[in-house]
């Protein structure tokens, strides 16, 4: 089921946007599980949400939206420079994602993988990582806005490093858990922060006046 959902999320993507992306990568880990404690459009924007990436996730140097399908849940090509610890150089990431949120299957689909774009030639500064695959599929138990949900993570990218095979698969197995963990503690502080401004809304809001459409309303942005 969740792969034939990816499936479509990929044949949806034009082939002049797709370029290369449909080259064959090695297996990749798999890391799934469950939440309770924030909704499922929380853990979604987390992840979509460039701004927000850039407040919680500390490795990030760089990660700028360079181009986009015209339609409203097009394709988007995103540059992302990842800090490496030192003596290595950071690497640096050219990618094409999709993020679909689907009412017919109750799921919240992100699939990114490794491309080529001319507004990002290759930088000497940077490590270019050229195989790279992220594909994020989220079910929640009741609605997106209710907590609690259920995911399933798919992840794989070379390096470009001399590491051991040993020492590659550990890095694996640990780092994409930890990075799960990262994602999981940005929703909980994203989540109480909608909390606190609903509560303030809730305080503040004139009598018969209607609910606006806020950013955090992925639906409005991915449906």
């Amino acid at each position: 089921m969740i792969a034939a959902i990816i499936i479509k999320v990929l044949s949806n993507c034009s082939k002049e946007t797709m370029w290369n992306a449909m080259r064959p990568l090695a297996v990749p880990p798999n890391v799934m599980g469950t939440f309770y404690d924030v909704p499922a459009r929380t853990f979604f924007a987390v992840q979509t949400d460039i701004e927000y990436r850039k407040k919680w996730d500390k490795l990030v140097i760089k990660l700028d939206l360079i181009d986009k399908e015209n339609a409203e849940d097009g394709c988007e090509v995103m540059h992302w420079v990842m800090h490496y610890p030192y003596p290595m150089y950071s690497r640096e990431y050219v990618y094409i994602r999709r993020a679909v949120i689907s009412s017919e299957t109750n799921t919240m689909v992100l699939v990114s993988r490794a491309t080529d774009h001319p507004a990002c030639p290759v930088d000497n500064k940077y490590v270019r990582v050229t195989e790279y695959s992220s594909r994020m599929v989220i079910r929640p138990h009741r609605t997106y806005d209710d907590n609690g949900f259920d995911y399933v993570l798919t992840y794989f990218d070379d390096p470009q490093a001399a590491f051991p095979t040993p020492a590659y698969n550990w890095m694996a197995s640990s780092g994409v858990p930890d990075f799960v963990e990262k994602l999981h503690n940005a929703a909980r502080e994203l989540h109480k922060q909608e909390q606190r401004n609903k509560s303030s809304l809730s305080v503040t809001k004139p009598q018969n006046q209607k609910e606006t459409c806020s950013s955090n309303n992925l639906e409005c942005l991915y449906m």
